[in-house]
């Protein structure tokens, strides 16, 4: 596929979205309740390996739960999308975390107070995003 015959597409929102949602709430959850092994303490203290697992294994399980309902994407590309957004997704939040204890500061905004910011919510989105595109765009 090359650059000038991509049209747009909102099931590619739609994925990317629902993947990013899915991954970031397991990983969330999982980590909360089974998480001993933290990956970079020093930058994000609460993120850890089984997080981390718990998201891929709920984004894999959407992916087949997606190629149930036939959703209009190849197969091949939910497939590359599906194992890239986890991983993609936990470099946001850790660049995201990064920089906030660069500045020395909790919160990356007032807009949303108690959850770090608006920047904070969409961390994983913007630095997935790009990648995302990169990826259909080589397909």
């Amino acid at each position: 596929m090359t650059e000038s015959n991509i049209k747009y597409n909102p099931y590619v929102l739609i994925l990317l979205y629902t993947l990013t949602w899915v991954n970031n709430t397991f990983a969330y959850i999982i980590g909360t309740l089974f998480g001993k092994n933290l990956l970079f303490k020093s930058i994000s203290p609460k993120k850890s390996w089984e997080g981390l697992l718990g998201g891929i294994v709920f984004c894999v399980s959407t992916f087949y739960l997606m190629i149930y309902l036939n959703f209009p994407i190849e197969k091949n590309s939910i497939l590359v999308i599906t194992i890239c957004v986890p991983v993609l997704n936990l470099y946001g939040d850790l660049i995201q975390s990064k920089f906030k204890r660069l500045a020395k500061v909790k919160n990356s905004g007032k807009i949303m107070p108690g959850h770090g910011g608006f920047y904070d919510r969409m961390d994983s989105i913007l630095f997935t995003a790009p990648w995302i595109y990169l990826i259909l765009l080589i397909n």
